[in-house]
């Protein structure tokens, strides 16, 4: 495992001396340095990195070392929600924040596409069938793991050009600190032109995936046993290599969400084996890495038996399975720790890259300590998968420093420095909202599932889920200590990120009431309060969230709309990449086929998206009620996916710019909505 020191030289040149095993350990010994000894914090929606002159020397030696072999960071579908439009500045920062928050083993998935296309035209393929597979920029996640094709596409030969040079730069920033690299490998999926031009290959179509017909969907999979399978896998590795080089880690996913040809254990096995041979065939050092979500999510078909084939048909210690969503519903437990394979005790978190506060704090700071004490144990490091990042910075704090503890942490303490270390300055108050924060949204108990569920951003209907797993008016006090904060606080980005974020879950909790009112309202034929419900929720609560957002510019729709065009090297490509970015956001699918799973809270899509909606449902009770003919959702359901589309397809041009003082909006709301 890593290891490294803190030391202060004799003498008044140097302050301290970091050394580590590596360069991802010196870099968290050196933020273990600013955080604990300079009060300093680094995190995704901003940095505090005001230094004590002069810098604080040691009164003894520290010296650390990791209790597993690896902290994990990425998730196959953050590549989509989250990276899909970054440039290489973007992923410096990045990097360097995954070397400092001690990060060792982390995907490089980058640019691949542009191998295959040259894989695909070797085995004889045409560009038209290539451009007829992949996705658009916003869908690879799932192109690559067998679930979609076509949908969004074609990708422009710029795309490749640019993925490509950013993959070079990726993978030599992150070996350069000494973090392993994970390339993707082949899983077994094909476009339909290999059937073409191998007309005897054995491939079967598989089943529509997540409401997509076979339109987008139903990919085929080549049968493990046929020659075409270590052909192709092959070929597509070394030409991975030959342009990257290798840290011998490869990821595949051949039933990601998908449900396997034969439940047959004999079967499973073919399928893994054949996997790992293709990877040992370009490779003879070849680990591979499989995300473990597929047990977890069809536990029906991957019994112990099934479970048990798929991860034996390769030698013991040969993969590395993530146990992706371990602080909700560990695998390792039920598979004797899976069946003596190693694996990667993941936090998830995250899904879509919903905006919303959210934690399981208590499941991860005890869970990777349990996982160590199974019997038998195979754990061989801590990881951070959420689906989306930019969320929850303390979540991710929390879960990095217990990948280097031997023991849980005190965390009502642990939060009241993560506030001091964040704005920069110890606050009575801002400590107090923390600490109600860390025992109210940020401790979801039992078996939690972050998808925003909020009526704020989901169609509305008469059969809303409004449920919370705890105490609204701890939100709502934390938000009154937050303001009152301001007057000290309020010159801080950190600060200002916060207010917003706790802003906006209050506004969000609000919704939710005056759903509740129009609800009650229209089941009890009160038109007067309808009227007045809902006009307050779609011509004043709205909007001013709206104008909240677009006061910070990490709460744009204009950021991420206008990163997917920075992209482009023409108009063309520019309205292509756009369409992408709102589709993801918004319907996910040409029909709304996975509608509002990555819903943001962002200022415009507030306004012009969900705002719309709302306006659209309240009109329509309000006419039911005047009329004396009853609701009906599906009729609705018809006339707001015309809106929904239209804002797909409205090219409007969003700001990237925050307008507005965020304090002061805040305050406005407060005083207006306070319960």
């Amino acid at each position: 495992p890593d290891t490294y020191r803190l030391r202060s030289p004799p003498g008044a040149a140097v302050a301290v001396a970091v050394t580590g095993s590596s360069g991802v350990a010196a870099a968290a010994g050196l933020y273990r340095y600013l955080r604990d000894f300079c009060g300093c914090h680094l995190s995704w929606s901003g940095a505090q990195l005001r230094l004590p002159d002069p810098l604080p020397r040691l009164r003894a030696e520290i010296r650390a070392s990791a209790p597993g072999r690896y902290r994990y960071y990425q998730n196959a579908c953050t590549q989509s929600y989250s990276y899909a439009w970054w440039d290489w500045a973007r992923w410096e920062r990045e990097i360097d924040w995954m070397a400092l928050s001690g990060i060792n083993l982390a995907p490089a998935f980058t640019g691949q596409e542009a191998a295959w296309q040259r894989v695909y035209h070797s085995l004889g393929l045409n560009q038209s069938e290539i451009d007829a597979y992949f996705t658009g920029p916003a869908f690879l996640a799932w192109n690559r793991m067998g679930n979609l094709h076509g949908w969004a596409g074609p990708l422009p030969p710029a795309w490749h050009l640019k993925q490509l040079y950013l993959q070079y730069r990726i993978v030599e920033r992150m070996r350069s600190l000494g973090m392993i690299t994970v390339l993707p490998a082949f899983a077994g999926h094909v476009p339909q032109g290999v059937l073409r031009v191998f007309p005897h290959v054995n491939a079967t179509r598989l089943g529509g995936w997540s409401h997509f017909d076979c339109t987008y969907s139903c990919t085929y999979l080549l049968d493990p046993e046929d020659p075409m399978f270590q052909v192709i896998g092959t070929l597509f590795l070394k030409e991975l290599i030959k342009e990257f080089g290798t840290d011998h880690v490869y990821s595949a996913d051949t039933f990601n969400e998908m449900t396997p040809l034969s439940s047959d254990p004999a079967y499973l096995s073919r399928v893994s084996n054949a996997v790992f041979r293709s990877m040992t065939g370009a490779d003879p050092e070849a680990l591979w890495l499989m995300q473990g979500w597929l047990f977890q999510h069809q536990p029906d078909f991957w019994q112990p038996a099934q479970v048990r084939a798929l991860l034996r048909g390769i030698p013991l210690g040969r993969m590395i399975v993530l146990d992706l969503f371990a602080e909700s519903k560990p695998v390792y437990q039920w598979t004797e720790s899976f069946y003596g394979q190693p694996f990667i005790w993941c936090m998830l978190h995250n899904f879509g890259g919903n905006h919303g506060l959210f934690g399981t704090v208590e499941a991860i700071n005890r869970g990777p300590f349990a996982a160590r004490c199974f019997p038998n144990s195979t754990m061989v490091g801590t990881g951070l998968v959420p689906e989306g990042i930019e969320q929850n910075d303390m979540v991710y704090e929390l879960m990095n420093e217990l990948g280097w503890r031997q023991e849980p942490l005190d965390l009502p303490s642990w939060v009241t420095r993560y506030a001091e270390r964040r704005y920069g300055t110890p606050n009575a108050a801002a400590a107090s909202a923390w600490r109600l924060l860390l025992r109210s949204v940020y401790n979801c108990t039992g078996v939690c599932v972050n998808h925003n569920h909020s009526p704020l951003v989901r169609r509305p209907s008469l059969r809303m889920d409004t449920e919370l797993w705890y105490n609204a008016s701890d939100v709502y006090e934390a938000w009154r200590l937050l303001l009152s904060a301001g007057a000290e606080l309020g010159s801080s980005s950190t600060f200002r990120y916060d207010l917003v974020d706790v802003t906006r879950q209050a506004a969000q909790q609000l919704v939710s009431d005056y759903y509740l009112s129009i609800r009650r309202a229209f089941q009890s034929h009160a038109l007067p309060e309808l009227l007045t419900a809902g006009g307050v929720l779609v011509y004043d609560l709205l909007p001013e969230l709206d104008s909240l957002l677009s006061s910070h510019s990490l709460f744009l729709l204009g950021r991420w709309l206008e990163s997917a065009r920075a992209v482009a090297t023409s108009d063309q490509e520019a309205e292509q990449y756009e369409l992408n970015a709102r589709n993801q956001v918004t319907l996910w699918g040409p029909g709304g086929n996975i509608l509002d799973y990555a819903n943001k809270q962002l200022g415009g899509l507030v306004l012009d998206y969900y705002g719309v909606r709302w306006s659209l449902f309240v009109s329509a009770l309000v006419e039911s009620l005047n009329s004396g003919s009853p609701f009906h959702q599906d009729q609705f359901n018809q006339a707001v996916f015309q809106v929904e589309r239209g804002f797909v397809y409205n090219k409007k041009r969003y700001p990237a710019v925050p307008v507005g003082d965020t304090l002061e909006i805040s305050r406005k709301l407060f005083l207006k909505y306070y319960p």
